[in-house]
């Protein structure tokens, strides 16, 4: 085997990094390789196109072993193991318990249960964990910030009556202060002391963490990938400090809490976004506690994002969150919920949640991603990636605990204000296609209703008159929101627009541009008809007509358009909307002969769209 392995090497030498560039830049024919191959991210750095041992020169990030401090390889040291979780939400305990009974026996190995304050006593916990062996599965709850403590004291109560081994139970009570902030507006109890008391509560559940981050809510919100994580670091230290101030060791402190983070479709920077927020958190833990490693070990639960799902082709919501699922579970995250794929628009059933289940499953049972520790570790581009990601977090935190600290800035809107800059950011992306998502702003299904479907308003549930917020708010907005509203208003119009593609000249430009084109509108719900191509715009214009089109779109080359554009506008006579597919350079004449409707990579789809529907359906 050695031998062969030393022929393989002599037959294919090494190439170094300016062979490799001379040939890049032979290729490129003269164009510029920063603007060409250099891909600037969201975050603010810049990602190369290809990267070479050398560029793991210096970093520190390979010179850790999993389980190591400042585990930037993971917590874990024999496989990759991670808890399946599945949240149920109680309205009648005998009936929650008999789902989570199911699904225990479907995949499930964590559960959490989002419990009604009022309804809490410890009957009520007898009938919601009848039959449930706390000590085989991770249990979690989630009920009203005010209750919590009355929740843990029955908790407790409820393990030692049934005889349980404290030391061994592992689980969450969810208290997130500051989360409450963020999402209603609102402080309601004293932070500091309510998880005081939390932790002295649940000091005999020393598997229970009861302090909660949640950057999860700023990924659902459209914050980039280094907000979440930079903003993630300053909310836990926020929480480290305030505790260690009311008098818990920062050891004891640091074990309570655990992060909930978001996992966005950018799947090589999420897997990097993990690996940095293990090796942060433990530089901040240690400099509290430093001399206590294991309570440096970031606890970290995963959830497929939100704000990328789409009410229309559904189904690609299973792309996106598999695809997440992979890059949190590569990461090596402790557990995982994978977001069903109907939450956009309707309370998840069976067949949905089991889909989500098995996703996880089957990265596990098929393809054994829970096998290796690590699997990242060593890539050139991956390795750099954690490393810029981490830079980037890490300016972001100092930037805040400089103002005061995460409290501070949530209590005077920064946070909600950068956040939702992000948030603007991305919609404008995705109305100008500059962020895809796949059946909403590029390639619809053509032909689909949304049969009934509304998507789902984000807000609270309650809707109490003293629910209206003290504070600034995060906008859950999803990215397809606006695209959504776009199509359902053609929808319920009554009146489907028909746009034709006029395809005259040049094939492989007319053949592009109709492609481009009924992609274009199909976005907004229009039906379209394409064409083979016509000899003359009077025969494309005389077919469009009997077509009984609405939009008449010409599809050529922009050598062609001074010749065949004017003409075919003029044939059309005001019969139908006239569009040019592209943005020639005889623009400016075809404007002053009369034609005001253009189309290309330049426009705001979503703006264009709006445009549209105004001049085709509100007539």
């Amino acid at each position: 085997m050695a031998d062969r392995k030393e022929k393989l090497f002599s037959e294919f030498p090494p190439v170094t990094t300016e062979k490799w560039m001379e040939k890049v830049t032979v290729d490129l024919k003269g164009a510029d390789f920063e603007k060409k191959l250099v891909w600037k991210t969201n975050e603010g750095f810049k990602v190369k196109p290809f990267y070479r041992l050398e560029d793991l020169e210096g970093l520190k990030t390979t010179d850790a072993l999993p389980g190591e401090f400042p585990y930037l390889r993971g917590t874990k040291t024999s496989n990759n193991e991670w808890l399946v979780r599945q949240e149920i939400k109680v309205e009648n305990p005998a009936e929650a318990n008999a789902k989570a009974l199911d699904i225990l026996n479907k995949g499930i190995d964590s559960l959490t249960f989002r419990i009604k304050a009022k309804d809490l006593n410890a009957g009520y916990l007898e009938a919601l964990l009848k039959d449930i062996c706390a000590a085989c599965v991770e249990l979690n709850f989630a009920t009203c910030p005010s209750h919590v403590l009355d929740l843990a004291g029955l908790l407790t109560a409820y393990y030692r009556k049934h005889g349980y081994d404290l030391s061994q139970l592992k689980g969450s009570i969810r208290y997130d202060y500051i989360g409450t902030m963020l999402t209603r507006g609102k402080e309601k109890g004293d932070a500091a002391a309510t998880a005081k008391a939390l932790v002295e509560c649940t000091a005999d559940l020393p598997g229970y963490r009861v302090v909660d981050v949640t950057p999860l809510l700023l990924n659902n919100a459209g914050a980039y990938i280094s907000q979440e994580l930079g903003y993630a670091l300053a909310w836990g230290n926020e929480y480290l400090n305030m505790l260690t101030e009311a008098g818990v060791p920062a050891a004891v402190a640091a074990r309570k809490m655990t992060f909930n983070f978001g996992i966005s479709s950018n799947y090589f920077l999420e897997i990097a976004k993990f690996r940095a927020a293990r090796l942060l958190w433990a530089d901040i833990v240690a400099a509290y506690a430093p001399d206590d490693k294991e309570a440096a070990k970031m606890h970290i639960h995963a959830e497929t994002s939100t704000f990328n799902l789409t009410l229309f082709d559904a189904y690609v919501n299973l792309l996106r969150t598999q695809t997440e699922a992979m890059s949190a579970a590569l990461a090596g995250v402790d557990s995982m919920t994978v977001v069903p794929f109907d939450k956009a628009y309707e309370a998840p059933g069976d067949f949905s949640e089991r889909l989500a289940r098995n996703q996880q499953l089957l990265l596990k049972e098929e393809s054994h991603f829970d096998k290796v520790v690590d699997p990242a570790a060593g890539s050139y581009y991956i390795e750099n990636l954690t490393v810029s990601i981490a830079k980037q977090a890490w300016a972001l935190f100092l930037a805040v605990e400089e103002e005061g600290g995460f409290y501070a800035a949530v209590k005077a809107g920064k946070v909600q204000a950068a956040v939702g800059e992000s948030n603007k950011a991305r919609h404008t992306a995705v109305a100008k296609r500059r962020e895809v998502l796949l059946g909403t702003n590029q390639y619809p299904n053509f032909n689909e209703k949304s049969e009934g479907k509304q998507p789902v308003e984000p807000g609270c549930c309650c809707k109490h008159d003293d629910c209206l917020p003290d504070l600034p708010t995060l906008d859950f907005h999803r990215a397809a929101t606006e695209f959504e509203a776009l199509r359902l208003e053609t929808e319920a119009s009554g009146k489907r627009p028909k746009a034709f593609m006029l395809t005259i000249g040049n094939l492989a430009m007319r053949q592009a541009r109709a492609q481009y084109s009924c992609n274009f509108l199909a976005c907004a719900g229009y039906e379209v008809i394409d064409n083979l191509g016509f000899p003359t715009v009077e025969e494309g214009v005389e077919a469009a007509v009997k077509a009984g089109a609405d939009m008449v779109v010409i599809c050529s080359s922009d050598d062609e358009y001074g010749q065949y554009a004017i003409p075919a506008y003029e044939a059309l006579a005001g019969r139908a909307m006239f569009v040019v597919a592209g943005a020639p350079a005889c623009m400016d004449r075809l404007k002053a002969a009369g034609i005001e409707h253009f189309i290309h990579v330049r426009v705001n789809v979503l703006d264009t769209l709006r445009e549209f529907n105004k001049l085709l359906i509100k007539k």
